[in-house]
């Protein structure tokens, strides 16, 4: 597995917007101080032209956003990559994407929900780690709460053991700068499904549910190989479900299955539902996954972690070795990269 170079004092963070850019003046207000506040920790950062563009979730056609990535990858002067924001079609800039440029100058490269349909195939196929984490406008939030004050630590290379948050935001609060932190309003359990404890150690691959689906089986699909490569380490599979119902996760597992995702896994963690529809068939989330495909694996099985569309999130960096930990609703996932 390849570790890119860490963030230093001094370094630029290239930020693209291969999904969405800013759609509104909140989000504006958010990616301008996501800017100020970096550039005071000492980083200079370099917006993509179309950072600050959206047009139905789009920040240009799929062929400019790839573009403009690979561009971020060619210029010698950029050393981290944040992806500006989630969204809906990064699928579409993938065949504009030059993975030869990307494995000749690796990068570390981090993004939350969509931006998942360029990490996934970057580490699954090349080897190299990504970070499934925080969007680059994440950073503009005032005042910053753990999960930034924790990306910052690992993305800067003190790789720390994540430990489960306190509260969770299950329903939004209003917007009116666009800097307001989350709205706790939960408080966070982790849950088993089928263990008392779980405490496991593999190679850790995963990220957006919703785009995983899209990708299997494509040419940007490295997992077969991956799961292959580092069948000795045993994977563990982390799921962050947006907008899936309980019905299309139960269909999503069996999907994964029959495709031999699951071979050689360890364990599977799955955060808390994004978009938390009801059930026409009366399930819950437990009992959802508990009728599920993946009962029959034998595994450790977590739910409701704090890898979730309803934040705070944990850091995870794609292709190193997680120790994840859970036990009367606490939890924890630390990294070591080899």
């Amino acid at each position: 597995m390849i570790y890119p170079k860490f963030l230093c004092k001094g370094d630029t963070i290239g930020v693209p917007a291969p999904s969405s850019g800013a759609y509104d003046e909140q989000h504006c207000n958010k990616y301008k101080n996501s800017r100020k506040k970096l550039e005071e920790m000492g980083y200079s950062v370099e917006w993509s032209k179309n950072v600050f563009k959206s047009e139905m979730c789009r920040s240009a056609d799929g062929k400019t956003r790839g573009q403009e990535l690979n561009e971020m990858f060619e210029n010698s002067n950029i050393d981290f990559i944040m992806c500006a924001a989630g969204g809906e079609f990064i699928n579409e800039m993938l065949p504009y994407v030059d993975f030869e440029k990307i494995v000749k100058n690796p990068k570390w490269v981090q993004g939350f929900s969509d931006p998942q349909g360029i990490l996934f195939p970057i580490t699954t196929k090349y080897d190299i780690a990504t970070l499934y984490g925080l969007n680059f406008g994440d950073y503009g939030t005032e005042p910053y709460t753990r999960d930034i004050t924790d990306n910052l630590q690992i993305i800067t290379g003190n790789i720390i053991k994540q430990e489960n948050y306190d509260m969770y935001e299950n329903k939004r609060g209003e917007l009116v700068t666009g800097l307001e932190p989350f709205n706790f309003t939960d408080k966070v359990v982790w849950k088993n499904l089928n263990r008392d404890k779980v405490n496991v150690t593999g190679r850790i691959i995963g990220g957006n549910l919703d785009v995983t689906l899209e990708l299997c089986g494509t040419k940007y699909d490295g997992t077969k190989d991956f799961i292959s490569r580092y069948r000795d380490d045993g994977i563990i599979w982390y799921f962050d479900n947006c907008d899936l119902s309980k019905e299309d996760l139960i269909r999503a597992m069996w999907k994964l299955n029959e495709m031999g995702y699951f071979e050689h896994t360890k364990a599977i963690i799955f955060g808390r539902n994004g978009n938390d529809k009801e059930s026409y068939l009366g399930y819950t989330y437990e009992s959802a996954l508990g009728d599920s495909i993946i009962t029959k694996l034998d595994i450790p099985i977590v739910y409701d972690a704090d890898i979730s569309h309803k934040g705070p999130c944990f850091t995870i960096i794609n292709g190193s070795i997680a120790s994840v930990y859970s036990k009367d609703g606490k939890g924890s996932i630390s990294f070591e990269l080899k």
